[in-house]
């Protein structure tokens, strides 16, 4: 059967035919594999904040500029510690995006405290006069998510919780080296979680770390999670909770020494990784700027992103009303098998447990989830929203210019999709 279409889907050609995955993560080299195994003769527990853990620590504060670091199992891990260190109690009320990573609301449930949503404006950011109706005498704080790696515009946060008295927060689960106006994202808050989970910009394989300049909140995270040696040694002996520094709050949050060694060796190469990402992004938003049915980011020239993906907003009017479906599957059989939709990053209220938190954590039966109509904008975003992944070597750049190109081919011949 002769194609009548040069698309893929419809029986043409595809612009990639090589097949699948084309995007990996974290890279491994040669020291990676020598840092592991070396950690692995050497030592396979550490207690306290010595070797490999105390390395990374030092090192992960000299890249964010701050004064503290305490590395945790994961990501959801260094939120938690985060949160209970920040004095998050029961009945306290923190305001979150709507649209974020279920992990950046979820331990507050385990505090006792209440996650309260706010709506995103059209870049997916926290919509602060949102947030501001929100406030009530119990809110304590206020989140900062970096999704995709984008800074938030954090002179408006920052000013809005000096405003309302309260507390800021991070979440840089995907902006590890992101900046706005030359300051390291994590460092404006209070405190900052970060997720070091397999595709992040800062791979542990599994990790996190929590990030802070105040001491007495550094001392509260060793308590939460890194009980015994780490805090008879590192919290003062005159120290009001001192004596609970065998027990902690009896919750052991550790990083593993191999996962500390594999983040060690990844972190020595994250300003290249970060300098490849922002060359191979700003080739791919040049390509698609002008492409009908897509629109691009448009960070502020002071915001430098982590581009822990390319996120584009999908415009089905310019397209004669194409479903993102179809236009996905389009792209999928052009071989561009890495673009797709965000799955357990949406809309919170998608989620059971934030409807109706009651059936699985006591404390909550009386608790009313959002409104199915809830969060228009959130839902607005996170529908339209397609990512693609962002290369950071120059050997890939042709990856990158035929995952670009399957994206304009499929836009060009729209038409045909929708007879």
């Amino acid at each position: 059967m002769t194609a009548t279409s040069p698309l893929a889907l419809l029986g043409g050609p595809p612009v990639i035919d090589t097949p699948g995955p084309h995007f990996s993560w974290p890279p491994i080299e040669d020291n990676d594999v020598e840092a592991i195994t070396g950690q692995l003769t050497s030592e396979v527990s550490i207690p306290d904040r010595s070797g490999v853990v105390g390395d990374l620590e030092d090192a992960l504060a000299s890249f964010l500029g701050v004064r503290h670091v305490v590395t945790t199992c994961t990501g959801t891990a260094a939120l938690h510690s985060m949160y209970a260190a920040a004095g998050i109690t029961p009945g306290d009320e923190v305001i979150v995006p709507a649209l974020t990573f279920h992990a950046t609301a979820t331990p507050l449930f385990h505090l006792g405290a209440r996650p309260v949503l706010a709506d995103v404006d059209e870049n997916g950011q926290l919509d602060l006069d949102d947030a501001a109706r929100r406030i009530t005498p119990r809110t304590k704080a206020i989140v900062a998510v970096h999704l995709w790696g984008m800074p938030e515009n954090m002179d408006a946060l920052t000013a809005f919780s000096a405003r309302h008295d309260l507390m800021l927060l991070e979440d840089g689960s995907h902006a590890h080296g992101a900046t706005w106006r030359s300051q390291p994202v994590g460092s404006f808050g209070h405190a900052a979680a970060f997720s070091m989970n397999g595709p992040k910009p800062l791979s542990a394989g599994e990790g996190g770390f929590v990030a802070t300049d105040d001491t007495e909140l550094y001392y509260r995270v060793l308590l939460h999670g890194q009980y015994n040696k780490r805090c008879r040694r590192e919290i003062p002996a005159d120290h009001q909770f001192a004596p609970y520094a065998v027990t902690g709050m009896g919750l052991k949050l550790r990083i593993h020494p191999l996962a500390a060694a594999l983040a060690q060796a990844q972190l020595s190469r994250m300003r290249g990784y970060l300098a490849g990402r922002e060359a191979v992004a700003a080739r791919m938003l040049r390509a698609l700027r002008d492409v009908p049915g897509v629109d691009v980011p448009h960070p502020p020239s002071h915001a430098r992103p982590a581009w822990y993906a390319l996120p584009l907003r999908y415009n089905p009017d310019q397209l004669a009303g194409l479903p993102v479906e179809r236009f996905l599957e389009a792209v999928h059989a052009e071989g561009a098998s890495e673009i797709d939709l965000p799955g357990s990053t949406r809309p919170l209220g998608d989620h059971q447990l934030f409807r109706t938190p009651g059936a699985l954590l006591p404390g909550y039966a009386d608790h009313q989830g959002p409104a199915a109509d809830s969060f228009t904008t959130a839902r607005r975003v996170h529908g339209s929203t397609v990512k693609l992944p962002v290369w950071h070597r120059d050997q890939d750049l042709h990856l990158a210019e035929a995952y670009t190109a399957a994206v304009i081919k499929v836009a060009e011949h729209h038409k045909e999709l929708v007879k």
